[in-house]
């Protein structure tokens, strides 16, 4: 059985599924909740597709109507986001899956072909015909596991990133490739203005400079430009902001804005975590530290906020200010895993919790007297550097911003890994449960099921009327 129909209000489903909560929930932290009552969340609905047997981490959009999900089963399935079937299901790794990228081609007649690139810890790279389902070629030659792909479709050139830097054509040809690391490797690649690639290798970040086949010098070739030293830890999160901007975060909480065009520090803040602790507690001071964890896990922007998760909780960062302006320190009960904006200021986060949740950024004016330590109550920055998060005296007309919880979903009994957003309110999510769930609009579906029901007994009146 591909997937089973559940309907009802997002509190219900964990029951309906008959799961149980995810490990680590028992001791549950004061999060911010909300009501039974959720009229701001549409998704009332869900589908659960079965097939995978072990933890699934990536979900990726092919067009409109299709995405794909893998994990460490090795398994790659096609679904169709709309009826829930499944379309393809790509069997060749045996190993997990760490990196997973769609590949768009356009022929002579615009119509776009897509291929599907997967990396395994067996050491290969496959890449497959998403409308066939085939497998087309197999890339075995790596020395290490290929963590990160990234494709540039407007140079017709695909990156894999491991214990090297491999570029690559849309034939599969290699191009070139970066000298080995003697680390651990690469775990994350960017794309920046001017042909240049940013890598993450553990507490670096590498810049390289792509140079394109000339009469003079008809190869390809890869060039590494600058190092970047300024994390003190694991880099774990690397995006985009704009053409000129992008963004790091490490294990040890920091975070820090880089200018893509000269790979200087814009501004740099840690110590996400720190908190006023009671003054004779040293295990309170332990506690704290353990109920907020420092690490960043994942950082995406919109070009005007940078939205971090760091731990449990979700911050908003301003690039005109150069400070939070909201954050939820307890988004959720265990670790956020992803974060993104499906809206205008409407951003989801996923957790190791198990849960799914919607948030508003709004704004609103502050009372005089909570205006004093708006944001040191936070504890956003190095700790040598707290006075300067300090609003004395905020004016009246002041607008702050908060983030309102509107939407929780419950339906998953493992560690929700990542999210997908497509139109018209559906969204896909995976867990550690084995389990893809699509979640609908219910009031959407409810007039789509009452139309097709119309349609049919007018088709089946007509027929009787001619007969």
């Amino acid at each position: 059985m591909q997937g089973v129909q559940l309907y009802g209000r997002s509190r219900m489903l964990r029951w309906l599924l008959g799961s149980r909560e995810p490990q680590g929930a028992a001791e549950k932290s004061a999060v911010y909740n909300i009501n039974e009552e959720q009229p701001q969340n549409p998704y009332t609905e869900l589908q659960a597709l079965e097939g995978h047997h072990d933890i699934v981490r990536y979900l990726i959009k092919v067009d409109d109507y299709r995405f794909a999900s893998a994990g460490d089963d090795g398994i790659v399935f096609l679904w169709n986001v709309q009826t829930g079937e499944r379309l393809a299901e790509l069997h060749g790794h045996t190993q997990q899956i760490t990196a997973i990228a769609v590949l768009s081609r356009s022929n002579l007649s615009q119509q776009k072909s897509h291929r599907i690139l997967t990396a395994s810890s067996d050491r290969t790279v496959y890449i497959w015909d998403v409308d066939t389902g085939k497998q087309l070629h197999t890339l075995s030659d790596f020395y290490s596991t290929v963590k990160c792909l990234i494709v540039l479709e407007h140079l017709s050139l695909w990156l894999s990133g491991g214990n090297d830097l491999r570029v690559w054509n849309f034939e599969w040809e290699l191009q070139c490739k970066t000298d080995t690391f003697d680390d651990s490797g690469i775990s994350a690649i960017i794309e920046i203005p001017k042909n240049c690639i940013v890598a993450a290798v553990d507490r670096e970040l590498i810049i390289f400079k792509l140079t394109l086949p000339t009469e003079e010098y008809p190869n390809y070739n890869i060039i590494e430009l600058k190092r970047l030293y300024d994390h003190q830890d694991n880099i774990r999160a690397l995006s985009n902001v704009n053409d000129n901007t992008f963004v790091s975060g490490s294990h040890a909480g920091e975070m820090m804005v880089w200018d893509s065009l000269t790979g200087t520090l814009k501004a740099d803040e840690c110590g996400f975590w720190v908190v006023s602790p009671p003054a004779d507690s040293h295990s309170g001071i332990k506690m704290l530290r353990q109920q907020n964890e420092v690490s960043v896990q994942n950082i995406i922007s919109d070009g005007k906020y940078i939205f971090i998760a760091v731990g449990r909780g979700i911050y908003v960062y301003s690039l005109e200010t150069k400070s939070v302006i909201a954050c939820q320190r307890t988004a959720h009960d265990l670790n956020v895993l992803f974060i993104s904006e499906v809206s205008s200021r409407q951003l989801m986060s996923c957790s190791e919790d198990g849960n799914v949740r919607i948030w508003e950024l709004r704004e609103y004016q502050p009372s005089p007297e909570a205006s004093s330590g708006f944001f040191s109550m936070w504890g956003f920055g190095r700790p040598n550097k707290q006075a300067s998060h300090v609003v004395k005296k905020k004016p009246e007309s002041t607008v702050c911003h908060k983030l309102d919880l509107i939407g929780d979903l419950i339906g998953h009994s493992g560690a929700v890994q990542m999210f997908l957003y497509f139109e018209e309110h559906m969204l896909v999510t995976c867990s550690a449960d084995h389990l893809v769930i699509i979640w609908k609009n219910g009031e959407l579906e409810s007039r789509l099921r009452s139309s097709a029901l119309f349609h049919k007994l007018e088709q089946e009146n007509g027929l009787q009327l001619c007969l």
